[in-house]
């Protein structure tokens, strides 16, 4: 039965099957999301490529509210699964996805009237705002279906779904695949068929998620909502941490564009920008298995089962392990192969950012720790704690790192700026995990 499909005796091997699904999942989106900005820079030209970068903390600021919602709703959603409250688990699933879908409806509209003042705010130069505004004006469209996407992502895991929520990201990453090539190429759309093939892809989980929830026979179904504000404010706490983090990254990208863009000027954007979006793909393991296990925790949780939520700790922190080892060890040896996808080894990009991987490369080993300990504490309901780990880790020690280092290094202190905060965020990630074992029984 799906009602009891979290409550078992995980075994490592149970475990990583479970989350199994959920990590691919992760992969693939990040493998598609790497895809579209190939497209770009290969088929219409690197300063495309800057300008996604340039929009980028729009896109940052929606994933970061359909997260938060994702995230601390589905605490308080398995929570309440665990203490056998199925009915309130049901109406808060269907309050939260009506949340999504009203958030979404008014970032679109503010977004179509002020997308001039946007893209001048966001530092874009006169020879990179007509491409920013091409592919905002497009993927403002498709932003409802982008938080409820998200949400739909999160909801399957908690539902016992892990397996569709996988096969509907792999449709839709196909699917943003070929549209891509589609718009771009043959119809000649430009960057505004990279936004196009985007938005499609959000259409696929957005509408599977609202038939599946819609006609589901499990615990988790659609039923008539109950407006009740302290859950809604209690999952954007609890949730608060993935918003800060994604907030943070708006702003520290920002920071990175205004920077590269001083020192380097276009180029130096369009090497950030394939910094990044290689990070994000290199990220998604971590980021992936913290989704898949999160359900579990939270509903361990919710039901005093300290024994199981030892067994899934002490797993976890295995597996972040020889992950983290593995990801630095693949970054290190092919940054520069990821880099060639995006750029002409001949060009001064291509030059730039793979100069860039051989320091940046470092981060992926803590970054692992530091995911998973966001996560788990977003499981546990401990928002404070989750949002203070975001903030200090996305935002506080990055952001010092850009301002200060590139003064100190130049251009080598820019590519520092990651390492450094998390380095220091691994230890401050583990005194936080050794201090709270008692409390959550870990």
């Amino acid at each position: 039965m799906d009602a009891n499909i979290l409550d078992q005796e995980w075994s490592a091997g149970a475990l990583l099957r479970f989350a199994f699904p959920t990590i691919v999942m992760m992969i693939f989106m990040g493998l598609y999301t790497i895809v579209d900005t190939i497209f770009v820079a290969q088929f219409v030209d690197t300063d495309a490529l800057s300008s996604i970068n340039i929009v980028c903390p729009i896109i940052n600021i929606t994933v970061g509210l359909g997260t938060m919602l994702a995230t601390g709703g589905n605490a308080i959603i398995s929570r309440k699964m665990g203490a056998g409250e199925d009915q309130e688990a049901k109406e808060d699933l269907t309050l939260l996805i009506l949340t999504g879908a009203v958030v979404g409806a008014f970032i679109l509209l503010g977004g179509m009237i002020w997308i001039d003042k946007i893209v001048h705010a966001l530092g874009a130069s006169e020879r990179l705002v007509p491409y920013c505004k091409d592919y905002l004006m497009v993927l403002f469209l498709f932003i409802p279906a982008n938080i409820l996407q998200t949400l739909f992502s999160n909801l399957f895991v908690t539902a016992g779904r892990p397996g569709l929520g996988f096969g509907l990201s792999v449709l839709a990453g196909v699917a943003n695949i070929i549209l891509d090539y589609l718009f771009i190429v043959p119809c000649g759309l430009g960057i505004r068929g990279a936004a196009l093939g985007t938005g499609f892809g959000y259409l696929i989980p957005t509408a599977a998620g609202l038939a599946y929830f819609a006609r589901s026979k499990g615990t988790l179904s659609f039923t008539r909502p109950r407006l009740k504000w302290a859950v809604i404010g209690e999952s954007c706490f609890n949730g608060s941490s993935e918003m800060v983090g994604q907030l943070a990254t708006a702003v520290t990208t920002f920071l990175f564009n205004r920077t590269m863009m001083d020192l380097l000027g276009e180029n130096g954007v369009a090497a950030i920008t394939i910094i990044i979006y290689s990070q994000f793909l290199l990220n998604t393991l971590y980021i992936g298995y913290s989704m898949g296990v999160a359900p579990i925790i939270g509903f361990n949780y919710g039901n005093g089962n300290d024994l199981q939520q030892k067994r899934v700790f002490s797993i976890s922190m295995r597996f972040i392990g020889a992950a983290s080892i593995l990801i630095f060890a693949v970054s290190r040896s092919g940054g520069s192969y990821i880099v060639r996808l995006f750029a002409d080894e001949a060009s001064e990009v291509y030059q730039i950012a793979a100069d860039g991987f051989t320091i940046f490369s470092y981060s992926f080993l803590s970054c692992g720790l530091n995911n998973f300990t966001s996560a788990m504490f977003t499981a546990l309901s401990n928002g404070k704690i989750s949002a203070l780990l975001s903030f200090l880790r996305t935002f506080g020690l990055l952001a010092a790192g850009i301002l200060l280092l590139p003064r100190i290094w130049g251009i080598t202190g820019v590519w520092l700026a990651v390492p450094a905060a998390e380095g220091i965020m691994f230890f401050v990630s583990s005194a936080c995990l050794f201090h709270y074992r008692k409390q959550y029984s870990y």
